[in-house]
């Protein structure tokens, strides 16, 4: 998906403001583009199969390349991260069902990464930007 400016002319006349003047959006986000070869990325590093390996260790080899993500494409518009953090957790507790209780559950994978999340907030970069991490946060 191509993004362009498109300046208000004749035929193409954008929202106007209270003062009739118009707008001329530009979001200085994470592009598309951007975003899935982030999640190629990941998906490189293979880590379902790095079951021999703990949260921490996934920490030391992974969480310098996060942090520079965070840091370079966060710089504005750190909200639009926050798919990738979803994505990202949804990796790590895929990994963390390699743990025979959690085998065949992803929700309690995913509640045992939130859990992880909030006692060690200085394992993983993307941990750190707020709001609560895990899709069962605010499950009834």
């Amino acid at each position: 998906m191509e993004h362009r400016i498109v300046l208000p002319g004749p035929g193409n006349i954008g929202p106007k403001s209270r003062k009739g003047r118009y707008f001329i959006n530009f979001s200085p986000a994470i592009s598309e583009k951007a975003s899935e070869a982030i999640r190629k990325e990941i998906r490189t590093w293979k880590l379902l199969l790095r079951s021999d390996k703990s949260l921490e260790d996934l920490s030391r080899t992974f969480n310098p390349i996060i942090r520079g993500w965070i840091q370079y494409y966060g710089r504005l518009y750190r909200s639009r991260l926050y798919p990738l953090r979803r994505y990202l957790n949804g990796v790590l507790a895929r990994w963390a069902r390699k743990y025979k209780k959690l085998r065949h559950h992803f929700r309690r994978a995913e509640q045992w990464l939130l859990r992880s999340s909030r006692r060690a907030l200085w394992l993983f970069a993307h941990w750190q930007l707020g709001g609560q991490c895990g899709s069962a946060v605010g499950a009834v």
